[in-house]
């Protein structure tokens, strides 16, 4: 990996989920539970059913939220409030990452299809509170979840984000492919590598990959 590749980023924008913690810590299978509970309930549909409806607004939408909204017009306050409402034990500190994020010259943020008051659960869950300039979460995308273009214009617009000075750090790969064609340089963090014409890099060890880029 050339470090050379990333001489040009004053700015560094992490996902949250999957990407700031590792999946097996576990702890989105907690909100799955919680998401697939309250559409049951909202919609008044069975477990399998609501199990699939959630599955299947992520993969159309971006976000279970998103379809919500869109077919069944739901109030995201409320909704927000709940599937975040989980047990944060299961994740450990991660001195290393602290570190390697530390030592990144320019602005730091977080960017997450949840909702901000969330984020920061985690990042002091992970001994990460402190190290980010910003979190900006769905609410601030006008409820447009990634991979959607508009979310992206909206927080990068509220952040003034220079995409060409700019790098994304991402666990699902089809939120980097807007990153990409802005002109950021993408990262997709994950045990295996999905090769595509929008990813740059891979890591499976992002505290290693950014301890890298510093030399």
């Amino acid at each position: 990996m050339p470090a050379a590749d990333f001489t040009h980023v004053t700015t560094w924008v992490f996902d949250l989920d999957n990407t700031l913690y590792p999946p097996h810590m576990r702890l989105f299978d907690q909100i799955e539970v919680r998401m697939t509970n309250w559409v049951m309930r909202a919609l008044n549909v069975d477990r399998a059913r609501a199990d699939h409806l959630r599955a299947h607004y992520w993969q159309t939408y971006g976000t279970t939220l998103a379809g919500l909204m869109t077919e069944h017009g739901i109030d995201p306050g409320p909704y927000l409030t709940e599937v975040h409402d989980i047990d944060f034990s299961v994740l450990s500190p991660d001195p290393r990452l602290a570190e390697a994020i530390a030592a990144l010259s320019g602005r730091r943020i977080v960017y997450t299809n949840a909702c901000a008051p969330y984020a920061e659960k985690v990042l002091q869950a992970r001994g990460l509170a402190g190290l980010f300039d910003a979190i900006y979460g769905v609410e601030h995308a006008g409820f447009h979840p990634k991979p959607d273009a508009r979310a992206f214009a909206a927080v990068f617009d509220k952040d003034g984000l220079v995409p060409d000075a700019a790098a994304m750090f991402e666990d699902d790969p089809r939120n980097l492919a807007v990153p990409h064609s802005l002109g950021m340089r993408t990262v997709h963090v994950a045990a295996e590598p999905r090769p595509a014409p929008h990813i740059h890099h891979h890591t499976d060890d992002l505290a290693a990959f950014l301890a890298r880029l510093q030399g």
